[in-house]
């Protein structure tokens, strides 16, 4: 008479599952490309005492957001920013030697300053704005749109020639002041 031996049932080894996982954890990790935020592309200044350079009130464009995000430009209370470019244009350039606009190119400074409070966006869309005006002024001196003249490549030695010309004269010059604190 033969004996029963009970059934085994069939067992999965759990130790091999471990490792398993450990490679497609390692698998992803390498093969998965990761979103990276560029953030601003701002050159900030070296780092070096600060001086006191006295400019002239004539050659300074003033544009204030306070914590409610609205806009003080010049002293006047603004909520649309149509225009704002044409203005810092003419500010920079000052066509008709207006006593009331900038001296010279050079010497024209457009000075940005924040609350805290004041949201990202709208500083952004300040910012732009005033360095959207500057590159239309660089375009135009070289007869391209604001689009082209961004577009140059600089390694080319013709388009580092008309990227110079065009900037020649007219520094970008760009105060963004340390916010005030609200009360």
């Amino acid at each position: 008479m033969k004996l029963k031996r009970p059934k085994s049932e069939p067992k999965v080894s759990a130790g091999s599952m471990a490792d398993i996982a450990f490679l497609l954890l390692i698998f992803f990790l390498v093969s998965t490309s990761l979103l990276q935020d560029k953030g601003l592309m701002l050159q900030l200044p070296p780092d070096a005492p600060p001086t006191d350079t006295p400019i002239n009130e004539r050659n300074l464009f003033k544009v204030l957001i306070n914590s409610k995000n609205q806009y003080l430009i010049e002293g006047e209370v603004r909520t649309d920013l149509s225009g704002l470019v044409e203005e810092v244009k003419t500010f920079v350039q000052n066509p008709n030697a207006n006593p009331n606009l900038s001296e010279s190119p050079a010497k024209a400074v457009i000075s940005i300053k924040t609350q805290r409070g004041a949201q990202y966006a709208s500083f952004i869309s300040i910012l732009d704005l005033v360095k959207e005006s500057y590159y239309q002024i660089y375009g135009e001196r070289v007869g391209l749109s604001s689009d082209e003249f961004r577009k140059l490549n600089k390694s080319s030695p013709v388009d580092f020639e008309r990227y110079q010309k065009a900037r020649t004269g007219f520094p970008m010059n760009i105060s963004i002041a340390e916010p005030d604190k609200t009360k």
